[in-house]
């Protein structure tokens, strides 16, 4: 018994156990909240995040930060929408993930070879998106609208009554998974965020790993910007800015060090579960989305300050 329970991961374990009160009050609050119907509706929601948050855990793996989330998500989807109008509608996907993966490059060799603070760099880069994205509209709304394609895997449910969504938000977490646990670069990822020194004079390439994961963290924040313009029909302004402190708060409340080094994907899925939940909750209670932020902010620090300290361990 005293194995298993050090086997037991204690920060996923009790983002498990908070998934449980969560649906427990709600279902107290509403009966249908414990409903098939609401709760896959909850999981269509929450594979938004969850492909945001797949990226970030990556970069925060490293002890970095990615402060590009809210317009790479932009960028995503309206990039997509607009390369339907431009070339057609088989460009749409691929240009739009695309477009995340320059911004994610280059978020990579800021970082890695200008050596700029990732929090400083990335912030600078949202900034740039944005300005991007605002010549491209010309400050107006975008008329450009998602393919039927990138509605389908984003609303339709075509197994079991599953969203789509969901099982693109698996296909990607199955991907991350193998290559954490099963490939050089995942033993890399955790050794820099460990020691990145050591790491490089043992004569890994901190650099290439380092712009790898920003980069993947793109490709994530876009590919969810994608989905997002499917599942409104359409891009639009700022449509990423809800998503960065949950998608942050969800890696943390997983048991990710944030200063790098430690952490499993597991916890990051009942993180975004449970930010979810969360933010379900408080859309019922008629929560403001200054609130909501204030929640989020105050569980990054929260659990920062109790998983943040320690010593950080190779996972």
């Amino acid at each position: 018994m005293q194995a298993v329970l050090k086997r037991i991961d204690r920060p996923v374990a009790i983002a498990f156990g908070f998934i449980v009160v969560l649906l427990l009050a709600g279902s107290l609050y509403s009966s249908s909240f414990l409903s098939a119907n609401y709760l896959l509706q909850q999981l269509q929601v929450a594979a938004f995040l969850g492909l945001i948050a797949s990226g970030v855990m990556l970069v925060i793996l490293l002890g970095h930060i990615d402060l590009s989330i809210p317009w790479l998500v932009t960028v995503g989807g309206m990039m997509s929408t607009a390369a339907a109008g431009w070339w057609g509608p088989e460009w749409a996907i691929p240009f739009g993930v695309f477009c995340g993966l320059v911004f994610g490059i280059i978020n990579g060799l800021g970082v890695a070879i200008l050596r700029v603070p990732s929090m400083i760099f990335t912030l600078g880069i949202n900034a740039v998106a944005q300005g991007v994205m605002v010549l491209h509209t010309g400050g107006f709304a975008p008329q450009d609208h998602a393919t039927e394609l990138m509605h389908w895997l984003a609303v339709e449910r075509v197994v079991l009554g599953i969203p789509n969504a969901v099982f693109i938000w698996a296909l990607l977490g199955i991907a991350i998974v193998v290559m954490l646990k099963k490939t050089p670069l995942g033993r890399y990822i955790y050794a820099i965020g460990n020691r990145e020194t050591a790491t490089y004079l043992s004569g890994v390439n901190t650099r290439l790993v380092i712009v790898t994961c920003f980069a993947i963290s793109g490709m994530c924040s876009a590919l969810a910007g994608v989905l997002l313009a499917g599942y409104s029909s359409k891009g639009y302004q700022a449509m990423g800015d809800p998503y960065l402190l949950p998608a942050i708060a969800a890696v943390v409340l997983g048991g990710t060090h944030i200063l790098g080094g430690r952490g499993s994907y597991l916890g990051t899925i009942a993180g975004v579960i449970l930010i979810s939940l969360l933010a379900s909750i408080l859309s019922v209670m008629q929560m403001p989305e200054a609130g909501r932020q204030i929640i989020y902010g105050c569980v990054i620090i929260g659990m920062l300050l109790v998983y943040g300290r320690g010593q950080k361990v190779v996972g």
